[in-house]
């Protein structure tokens, strides 16, 4: 669902060429729940807006649901849901429940089919108490609820979040994490996870990928990225050992 081949972005700052993304090559096949992990500017937010089509790769490839993001976004939003954590989707002055109606509108979903996933969202993320709230006013816990379920509601294939339980509380994290996982393992989503919070990643993924100075640092099961660094006893110190190695 998900492919880079030798994927690169780099940017001109004044006279000099910066690489945000370095021949990153890295494959998700469909069903997988996948954690992506990485210092701030290792390449990961460049990397998930060439997945989304926001930005085009200068050199290599990338694919998502077979599909040229930068070429084909029309088609591929059809296909794929996104999640901010630090930016809504949602409007900001309408009830939480008319940002619905318009996503519905903006994806051509049948009303009786978006009837139905709504009242099971609504039901999952407990949305119900503030589906007529102005966004503005949800806290952030309940704003991230409603971004889920705007992303959701075209159910799409892959789902991508960049930091979906930043700033939360530990009853909202645990909330959307049980969330993330019934969609995976019910629906079969693929679903991409890129977040600095390790507590994410041990109770989500299978399957862990650090990226380090837009390089591909390490792909690879908890278990074996565990092993990489004997007698850590935790994920936080094999993470930063991995870092402060150089091996990134």
């Amino acid at each position: 669902m998900i492919e880079l081949d030798r994927a690169g972005r780099s940017f001109k700052v004044k006279r000099n060429v910066v690489h945000a993304v370095r021949d990153l090559s890295l494959t998700v096949t469909a069903g997988e729940f996948v954690g992506c992990l990485g210092p701030n500017g290792a390449g990961k937010s460049t990397t998930i807006k060439m997945l989304c089509g926001i930005l085009t790769p200068t050199s290599g490839t990338v694919r998502v649901a077979g599909l040229d993001p930068s070429r084909r976004r029309t088609a591929l939003a059809r296909r794929l849901g996104v999640v901010f954590g630090q930016r809504t989707t949602l409007w900001w002055d309408l009830p939480l429940v008319d940002s619905f109606a318009l996503i519905r509108h903006l994806y051509q979903v049948d009303r009786v089919t978006f009837r139905a996933r709504l009242a099971e969202l609504t039901e999952t993320l407990d949305l119900g108490a503030f589906l007529r709230t102005p966004v503005r006013q949800l806290s952030l816990g309940q704003r991230m609820r409603g971004d889920l379920a705007a992303a959701l509601l075209h159910a799409p294939d892959v789902l991508v979040l960049d930091e979906p339980t930043i700033g939360l509380d530990v009853v909202s994290k645990a909330g959307i994490r049980d969330f993330l996982r019934r969609v995976n393992a019910e629906r079969g989503t693929t679903v991409l996870l890129t977040t600095h919070d390790l507590g994410d990643i041990e109770r989500l993924c299978r399957r862990v990928v650090l990226i380090g100075h837009g390089r591909l640092a390490f792909d690879g099961s908890l278990e074996e990225l565990m092993a990489t660094a004997p007698g850590q006893s935790s994920i936080e110190e094999v993470v930063t050992r991995l870092y402060t190695a150089g091996t990134q």
